[in-house]
């Protein structure tokens, strides 16, 4: 599951704005004893330090490693995320290797930039849930939800629950996917 918690666009947000939504992400990963993370939860962080407080990213990290076997559910936070530039960074990766003489610019494949991405290893998007009564994806993981049955609810996101989430996997259950 991946969550869209602070996009790289939320930057220009108002910085007392800005201050709020990073202080309750900062509140999340230092909760003691670790209730949402005694479900057996993997968190991976999708994102980018540039501009974050000193302190967060290394937040991040310490969860992730601290959560790093566990198995019931891996929790993909996008934070300070942004697609194209997550596509980007993926391009320069592949653009040193090139100047570098590691890999010939013309046998770059799809999965070259795949590998390049922040979390390779995370399978593609089945299902990508819009909340808020947006009616677009606002760069949001596009390379990999290319595929995506998409969901757009009206409901705010601190106002989903299971409930909603479970509605919005029988509609795309009921769906004829033609890939």
């Amino acid at each position: 599951m991946s969550l869209y918690a602070f996009s790289t666009e939320n930057w220009t947000r108002p910085a007392i704005e800005v201050e709020a939504l990073l202080h309750i992400f900062q509140d999340g990963l230092d909760m003691e004893p670790e209730e949402v993370w005694q479900r057996d939860v993997r968190l991976r962080w999708s994102g980018i330090p540039d501009g974050m407080p000193s302190e967060m990213p290394q937040s991040v990290l310490r969860t992730e490693h601290a959560t790093r076997n566990r198995t019931a559910l891996t929790l993909n936070m996008c934070l300070n995320y942004g697609g194209r530039t997550e596509l980007t960074h993926a391009a320069r990766a592949l653009d040193r290797r090139s100047a570098a003489g590691t890999m010939n610019p013309d046998a770059i494949t799809a999965g070259h930039v795949a590998a390049h991405l922040h979390q390779p290893g995370l399978p593609e998007v089945d299902l990508l849930i819009r909340t808020g009564g947006e009616m677009r994806t606002s760069n949001f993981l596009p390379w990999q939800s290319t595929c995506a049955e998409l969901v757009f609810l009206d409901t705010l996101w601190p106002d989903v629950d299971r409930t909603h989430l479970w509605q919005a996997i029988d509609t795309c259950t009921r769906r004829d996917r033609r890939f």
